[in-house]
């Protein structure tokens, strides 16, 4: 099964979470509530930054680093860790 398009906007976030489990990290680091959330099946990342006032660029960007460190094996946050 191949994954499904990371930039599709629509993307339910359960769907992102089971794809690239990795990036519940970013959530969690954000204090974000996404993972594990009853509504997940039905927002995508745009409804979680606009939930949390995020910038919605920057976010997609943290999480595809998040997805690129972990397929590099660096297992990382981002550097603040």
């Amino acid at each position: 099964m191949s994954k499904p398009d990371f930039d599709d906007p629509n993307l339910p976030l359960s769907e992102l979470f089971a794809a690239w489990p990795e990036v519940a990290s970013v959530f969690f680091y954000r204090r974000m509530l996404c993972p594990g959330c009853p509504i997940a099946p039905f927002h995508a990342i745009t409804d979680a930054c606009l939930e949390y006032d995020l910038d919605e660029d920057a976010f997609r960007a943290e999480l595809s680093a998040r997805i690129d460190d972990q397929a590099d094996g660096d297992g990382k946050l981002g550097s603040d860790n």
